[in-house]
């Protein structure tokens, strides 16, 4: 009977299009602005007290990267949560747990460790990877890309990256970390797609990328796809490559 019952739910999963290989989590990208001289105690309190707290209210840790050019001073981290309302309820524990209150006032004595935080609510794609923290032998090199699609185009962007481009990158060597969109649709955000890659290290980004650029596969690919015109506006390409942290599950 067991075994009946579970091919039963093999055909309806195959049936409806669900895959236990589907990322289906609510996804936050946080990038906190660090005031003058207090990154490395913002770092600090994360690697000693913050990702522990989040763990204990099932807020799940992906990574934490510092920018290679790091102009703005800024720590940018990806946490993963089973929905909406579970982000909601965890940030509210979190900020009423009275170790993370002690930790929060002990770390801000000599003044306020972060200026501002900026957050982006995410979903990932239909053909994103499930996003996984791992280490993977020596630290490598991440990039976080954002494009922003012209207006109306952004299916036809997100079907490329299905169709076509994701296989590419696949051949060139270029590890997909995850695929999102934003989903609160205000200041172009409905026409954005922001997605993570992993590199060997500079060098390995730059060979790949232009092996990427140079296949006729991908110039083919990207020639029939705009040929009503561009997917994404002037400059809306727009690439950070980030080191991760030493507290960092994604390595």
């Amino acid at each position: 009977m067991k075994f009946i019952l579970c091919l039963a739910a093999f055909a309806l999963m195959q049936a409806t299009g669900f895959s236990a290989d589907k990322e289906m989590r609510f996804f936050e990208l946080r990038t906190y602005h660090a005031a003058a001289g207090k990154l490395d105690d913002l770092s600090a309190r994360f690697r000693n007290h913050t990702l522990a707290i989040f763990a204990k209210h099932n807020m799940t840790s992906i990574g934490y990267w510092i920018p290679v050019d790091n102009t703005n001073n800024v720590l940018i981290y990806l946490l993963a949560f089973p929905s909406r309302e579970a982000r909601r309820q965890a940030w509210k524990e979190f900020g009423a747990d009275p170790e993370w209150q002690a930790v929060e006032k002990a770390s801000g004595v000599n003044g306020r460790l972060v200026n501002k935080a900026d957050s982006v609510f995410l979903t990932a794609t239909d053909f994103s990877p499930v996003v996984q923290p791992s280490a993977n032998g020596a630290p490598r090199l991440f990039e976080l890309r954002t494009y922003h699609a012209a207006p109306g185009k952004l299916d036809d962007l997100l079907t490329r990256f299905r169709d076509h481009t994701s296989a590419l990158f696949d051949k060139h060597g270029l590890s997909q970390v995850g695929y999102f969109v934003p989903t609160e649709k205000k200041d172009g955000a409905g026409e954005t797609l922001i997605y993570i890659l992993a590199h060997k290290d500079k060098d390995g980004a730059a060979a790949a990328w232009k092996a990427f650029r140079d296949d006729a596969d991908w110039v083919k690919a990207k020639a029939d796809s705009e040929k009503n015109g561009p997917l994404t506006v002037q400059n809306g390409v727009n690439s950070i490559y980030m080191v991760p942290t030493d507290y960092s599950p994604m390595k």
